[in-house]
């Protein structure tokens, strides 16, 4: 008898790989998968902490799982609302077992189990567990206040999450993070101060993790994937540095069907890494852009504006009009007057982006933005954003509608499931294929209709 773990997985893609390393590293110490939460040891929720909507649901899963929880089970809290808030829910969760820091070993008691004195047992080196715990931060000794500060001064974790061996993927696609952690000082986002600094990952490493997991579709993923290798430059020659962006893109091409990027900051998107985005045969270009008025793009300590955003597409697709765009925008920024709220609808009508995320401001503490003023009430922001929406619905809708007729190569995730360059997984629509096509393969269909923002198709 083995023992068993569960791990809830919340937020963003990046989050989901830190799930994989996690259950890679419980696979390690003995642990195996079990049916569902409620018949795991150990319950772990991988949390998110972006805005206070992902903060909330954090803490209802968190509850709800607890409730939900055999005998004897544990529960442990790790990611990034542990890391920004992990001495407040030990504090006021006593449900909770062990609130670990991102990159913290997993360590809670358990009754021995009998025949199996290997399982659950902590790994080489690391102490051994106890539900003493309560909080355990990256830096500091155990109990204290999480040290990372807003500087980004963070040292790597004990347990290096981005190096971990990962559990195997069942799909034919998956997410690989690149780097963790950001150098940038958006005004509305408090990432850096308990993720910390940009730390990108050696060329060689990633290229492992991508062999070893022999999928056909990489997704490159980090919080400043275009920044990729930029921290490594000044270190020794006895620590090797790792490439840049452009080279990583064409390592990973050369080993996989199919490269796709995530979260590109506009100023990093430079002529070179188009090229080398659309040599990958996979034209697909998530453009961070967050909004066009220019006014509100400095309140918001970012780049660009309407004019540079819309010529910069247009350069995007007259190099491969097949490209496909999405960017994601938030409404409701402290300041954000209705012409400025007019431009961002001018411009999603005029540039007519393939996909597109909308999101009310969430006020963080200790961000830039969270003592400006100007505040725009929630009711008009959710106004504001409904109305983006109905407009990219409508246009998304009729972009896929024009490719009925057309012949595309798609990638068959699942039974009767499949995705084309034009989607990324989980965030897009998706292309309902022939249920004969066996997961995995890469083949040539034809579009014969369109459901909003699915497609239909028939083999060629």
């Amino acid at each position: 008898m083995r023992r068993s773990y569960w791990i809830e997985t919340l937020g963003c893609p990046k989050n989901q790989v830190d799930s994989d390393k996690l259950a890679g590293s419980l696979a390690i110490e003995g642990y195996e998968l079990a049916d569902g939460p409620d018949h795991a040891d150990v319950v772990v929720v991988n949390t998110c902490a972006f805005i206070e909507p992902a903060r909330a649901e954090s803490i209802e899963t968190i509850l709800a799982l607890s409730d939900g929880r055999r005998d004897g089970a544990k529960l442990v809290v790790t990611g990034c609302l542990a890391a920004r808030a992990g001495q407040e829910l030990a504090d006021e969760i006593p449900e909770i077992d062990v609130v670990a820091d991102v990159g913290v070993p997993i360590q809670v008691a358990l009754a021995p189990l009998e025949g199996d004195s290997l399982a659950g047992t902590p790994a080489k080196g690391v102490p051994a567990p106890t539900t003493a715990v309560r909080w355990r931060p990256r830096n500091g000794p155990v109990g204290s206040a999480n040290a990372v500060g807003v500087t980004g001064g963070a040292g790597v974790p004990s347990l290096d999450l981005l190096e971990m061996p990962r559990r195997p993927v069942d799909a034919p696609w998956a997410y690989v993070k690149v780097a963790e952690g950001c150098d940038r000082k958006c005004g509305f986002c408090a990432i850096p101060s308990f993720r910390g600094a940009q730390r990108s990952r050696r060329l060689d490493a990633i290229l492992a993790e991508v062999d070893a997991i022999g999928v056909s579709e990489v997704v490159l993923v980090a919080q400043d994937l275009a920044s990729y290798g930029r921290d490594r430059s000044s270190l020794t020659a006895a620590m090797p540095a790792v490439a840049g962006i452009i080279e990583l893109v064409e390592a990973v091409a050369a080993r996989v069907e199919r490269v796709r990027l995530l979260y590109l900051y506009p100023s990093s998107l430079t002529d070179g890494l188009v090229e080398a985005i659309c040599a990958t045969g996979v034209p697909y270009f998530d453009l961070s852009l967050q909004h066009v008025s220019a006014p509100l793009l400095r309140k918001m300590r970012r780049f660009g504006n309407q004019a540079k955003f819309t010529e910069r597409i247009g350069q995007i697709r007259d190099r491969a009009p097949e490209a496909a765009l999405r960017s994601s925008f938030i409404l409701g920024y402290p300041g954000e007057t209705e012409e400025d709220h007019d431009a961002l609808l001018d411009f999603l009508a005029e540039v007519e982006l393939d996909w597109a995320g909308f999101f009310t401001y969430s006020k963080e503490a200790g961000t830039y933005a969270a003592d400006l003023e100007g505040a725009v009430p929630q009711s008009l922001a959710l106004e504001r954003l409904q109305e983006c929406a109905e407009l990219q619905d409508s246009i998304t809708a009729r972009r896929r509608q024009a490719l009925v007729g057309s012949t595309v190569e798609v990638l068959v995730d699942s039974t009767g499931v499949a995705r084309s360059h034009r989607e990324a997984p989980e965030i897009d629509g998706v292309i309902h294929v022939p249920t004969s096509l066996v997961p995995g393969a890469l083949v040539k269909v034809t579009i014969t209709g369109a459901e909003g923002p699915d497609l239909l198709a028939e083999l060629s």
